[in-house]
C-alpha cells in the first residue's frame, strides 16, 4: 500500500525568533513547518500575560513564579500554566505533556520539558525550555 505524504506548507511559516535580518538577502529570517511551531511555543512561554497591548491575554504566567520557592506546589502550578497556555495559543499541537527538571535549580535554571504531537502530521516532538528563576541569570535560548 502506497503511503500518501501531505505537503508541509500547511504547518506555516513565521519570523525567526529573535527577529533577525539575513545578511545574504537583506530579508527577515524565517522558519517553517515544525521549526515554526517550536518558535511559537518559545514565544508563548516567554511572553508575559498583559505584555502585548493589542492582545493582553496572550502569553503565559510562568513569570509569576520567578522568585517562588521551587516546591511541589509551585512546580505543579508552573506545569499547569505551561499546559494551559499551549492548549490556548498553539492549536497546531496536542497530546501536550509537561515535566520539570530541577537538577540545575542551584544554578537558577528550571528546565521545562515539553512533549507534544503535531496534529496534522501526527509526528511527536519535544522541546526543552530553560526558565531562569531569577534576574541574575540570562534569558537566552
Amino acid at each position: 500500500m502506497e503511503q500518501y505524504e501531505l505537503p508541509k506548507g500547511f504547518l506555516g511559516c513565521g519570523f525567526k525568533f529573535p527577529v533577525q535580518v539575513d545578511g545574504n538577502t537583506g530579508r527577515m529570517r524565517t522558519v517553517s513547518y515544525e521549526d515554526d511551531i517550536k518558535e511559537a511555543i518559545r514565544i508563548i512561554l516567554m511572553t508575559r500575560k498583559g505584555e502585548r497591548v493589542r492582545n493582553p491575554d496572550f502569553g503565559c504566567r510562568i513569570h509569576d513564579y520567578a522568585f517562588a520557592d521551587m516546591d511541589y506546589t509551585t512546580l505543579n502550578a508552573v506545569k499547569r500554566e505551561v499546559e494551559r497556555a499551549l492548549v490556548q495559543w498553539e492549536p497546531r499541537i496536542d497530546e501536550i505533556e509537561v515535566s520539570m527538571d530541577t537538577a540545575q535549580e542551584t544554578e537558577g535554571v528550571l528546565l521545562i520539558r515539553i512533549n507534544y504531537r503535531v496534529r496534522s502530521t501526527n509526528n511527536p516532538y519535544n522541546l526543552v525550555f530553560p526558565y531562569y528563576l531569577n534576574e541574575g541569570f540570562g534569558t537566552e535560548l
